[in-house]
């Protein structure tokens, strides 16, 4: 497999994620409840019962690319979120640290991971985008992250982008 630069890997990683974001709202978010309607905002996001999400090296150095924008006030906010987070023996379940109440997801329009894209308030299970459809853009994904990484490891959120901090720093 041909090596790639971590700069190339990220805008194919955006490609990725755009063509993945304009399919979901295309053919299957109409079916769900608009966000912009939620009783609970951020709930989803929040509730350590839910989160679950893993994603690999590259979309956490894209992640944290996103986070160096922000301000520090904010920045230091989410690091302090996900040190917290980190302390865990293993984050199996957790409040995503990118979240922030009155903002929404920090990183909503410019390095959200895939399946945080996907879901909606779907009321029925046949209105959710197919499992194949993740799973195929997320193998994409893989791909990419092995020919930059040489391997993948798909990590909780908090995780990934923690380690991916102490490697650029390191």
């Amino acid at each position: 497999m041909k090596p790639l630069s971590e700069t190339k890997a990220i805008f194919m990683l955006d490609e990725i994620r755009s063509g993945f974001r304009d399919e979901v709202q295309r053919d299957y978010e109409h079916r769900a409840k608009p966000c912009s309607t939620c009783q609970t905002p951020g709930a989803c996001c929040l509730d350590a019962h839910f989160v679950n999400v893993r994603i690999t090296k590259l979309e956490a150095v894209a992640i944290r690319n996103e986070l160096e924008k922000l301000s520090e006030k904010l920045k230091t906010k989410v690091d302090s979120r996900i040190a917290k987070l980190q302390n865990e023996p293993y984050v199996e379940r957790y409040s995503c640290p990118l979240f922030e109440n009155g903002i929404g997801c920090l990183v909503h329009d410019t390095a959200k991971p895939l399946p945080c894209i996907a879901h909606a308030c779907y009321e029925r299970r046949e209105d959710l985008p197919p499992d194949e459809l993740l799973e195929t853009r997320e193998a994409e994904i893989d791909k990419l992250n092995r020919r930059v990484y040489g391997k993948t490891t798909f990590l909780p959120i908090p995780i990934a982008i923690s380690r991916s901090l102490t490697v650029r720093e390191g």
